[in-house]
């Protein structure tokens, strides 16, 4: 039974840190735009380069994350990126002008991208195998707890102290700390066969290709994200005359991340991978279209819990689907395609959605990304469905 339990010290551990990666992350985030224009008079065109520069790296970084955590020791590979991820934070305290901000805040994209990877396959090694798919969804919510207490924290702390440097001094401390929990990991060594050849360098050592149909439906549902998440503030303020209520979508949003992954957790236990699946697609179809359909205060926030309960069923059922599609080996892989494949879509919704919204209207971006969300569900329910069915190993 002992090596059946979830809730182990390293898992624990893992939990911990991932919450840290992204609280200290996510807590000076909204606060950058303001930061920029206030300290450096940086255009709003500025501001842009200098906050989509870690978005950049971070997708460049995945493919290799994954190939590094699975050709080295995985606490190694942790420790190496989850430090210089915590280091960086130093330079945003010393960054005199916009120039250097922006090499520093770019530059910063590479650990966070190779961090998330690795701290996920780690957590991942730690986990029984009777409950890995059941400790994936419990995991997620250490990112969903991050994401929603730090911009509120950040914003409190900005108002009592009016300092920018308080706030990054404490994400330098947060992520230090979580550096400090990952250091007291005790992991085992990767199990090598000498009877197995090498394996060559090769493009599946960097993506899994065998998963890229579920990749592909990942586009589709994280372009829908980046949409709505990138440009929701200035639609509610310009359309909705929602000037305040930019952090209650949020909040709400993850209410409904953290509730759906608590109750998916347990069909994930049970094996019902695609079940989960099938119920957050359609769930965060519904609420994609709430948001494009209905321009009131009702429409606003109902959508903003819909597509939570949504994304908190599917994204784990899919992180399991690209798992068990890997050897032992390849989850390292498996982690970084799952994540590349988010990045890129969230990254085209962001551009594309900014495009459409420009040329025609708020309304057009938000039905775009109602429509790949609906060829993401297309092609899960048509394809990928079956074929995880057919090639899962686990």
């Amino acid at each position: 039974m002992t090596e059946d339990r979830l809730w182990n010290t390293n898992y624990l551990k893992t939990l911990s840190a991932n919450f840290m990666l992204y609280f200290s992350f996510m807590v000076v985030t909204p606060l950058l735009p303001l930061y920029l224009s206030e300290v450096f008079g940086a255009t709003k065109d500025e501001m842009g380069l200098v906050l989509s520069g870690y978005a950049l790296t971070a997708l460049l970084i995945r493919p290799f994350s994954g190939f590094f955590v699975d050709s080295f020791p995985r606490k190694v590979v942790l420790l190496v990126c989850y430090g210089l991820f915590a280091i960086l934070f130093g330079g945003y305290l010393v960054a005199g002008s916009l120039l250097s901000f922006c090499i520093i805040r770019t530059l910063h994209g590479a650990p966070m991208g190779a961090a998330t990877v690795a701290n996920n396959t780690v957590a991942i090694d730690v986990l029984p195998s009777s409950r890995r798919a059941e400790g994936i969804g419990y995991y997620g919510l250490s990112n969903n707890l991050g994401t929603a207490i730090a911009p509120t924290i950040g914003m409190l702390i900005y108002q009592w102290t009016g300092s920018y440097n308080i706030i990054f001094l404490i994400s330098l401390l947060t992520a230090c700390t979580g550096f400090a929990i990952n250091s007291t990991l005790r992991l085992r060594p990767k199990q090598r066969n000498d009877q197995s050849p090498r394996r060559p360098i090769s493009l599946d050592r960097f993506l899994l290709l065998k998963g890229w149909p579920e990749a592909l439906c990942m586009v589709g549902f994280s372009f829908s994200y980046g949409v709505v998440s990138t440009y929701i503030a200035i639609y509610a303020k310009q359309e909705l005359d929602i000037t305040t209520g930019t952090g209650l979508f949020f909040t709400l949003l993850c209410i409904g991340l953290m509730s759906s992954r608590l109750i998916g957790a347990q069909g994930l236990r049970k094996g019902r991978i695609t079940e989960n699946a099938s119920h957050g697609i359609l769930t965060s179809l519904l609420g994609y279209f709430v948001f494009a359909a209905f321009h009131n205060v009702w429409g606003f926030y109902g959508a903003a819990l819909i597509v939570g309960l949504g994304n908190g069923h599917m994204y784990p059922a899919f992180q399991t689907m690209f798992i068990s599609l890997a050897p032992a080996s390849g989850r390292g892989t498996a982690n970084g395609t799952l994540l590349t494949a988010w990045d890129v879509g969230f990254g085209l919704g962001i551009i594309l959605g900014g495009i459409a919204a420009e040329y025609f209207s708020y309304d057009a971006a938000f039905w775009m990304a109602w429509f790949f969300n609906a060829a993401g569900a297309l092609l899960f329910f048509a394809f990928a469905r079956q074929h995880y069915l057919r090639n899962r190993l686990q």
